[in-house]
């Protein structure tokens, strides 16, 4: 009579199970520095053309130019990667989630450096819930 060990059973999983899941964190780590590649070049440019809007004055606008900054890159590099548009999109749209919060700014509720804490924090966890969604359409 053979018996199974239940290290094999219930050991780790096979490389072909954990591939999708590293395709999935390798995903969302070029998203991240898509972001920030978007927000350097793009935002530079903006300073450079003198296209910005200041911080302390206008916390709600300077996070939308900088959503709008993040967001063409990560679309520019999904589409290089050729993502379809409808996973580019709802990738980008990640980005204006925290723009919910704005309305506790404008009301002194929460500053505007906890404003640009939070909306990080969201955001991140909205591309997440973006990339989970989606996740078949990541693991090719």
């Amino acid at each position: 009579m053979a018996t199974t060990s239940p290290t094999l059973d219930q050991g780790s999983p096979a490389p072909a199970r954990r591939a999708p899941w590293r395709r999935l964190t390798l995903h969302y780590v070029e998203m991240v520095l898509a972001m920030f590649a978007g927000m350097l070049v793009l935002g530079g440019l903006r300073a450079l053309l003198g296209l910005t809007v200041a911080f302390d004055a206008h916390p709600g606008a300077h996070y939308l130019l900088m959503a709008t900054d993040m967001a063409i890159g990560m679309a520019a590099w999904m589409r290089l990667r050729r993502h379809g548009w409808a996973c580019t999109l709802e990738m980008c749209a990640a980005m204006y989630v925290p723009a919910v919060l704005v309305p506790l700014v404008w009301a002194d509720v929460m500053s505007g450096m906890a404003f640009m804490t939070a909306a990080h924090v969201l955001m991140m966890v909205a591309m997440l819930a973006v990339l989970l969604r989606r996740r078949r359409e990541y693991h090719h």
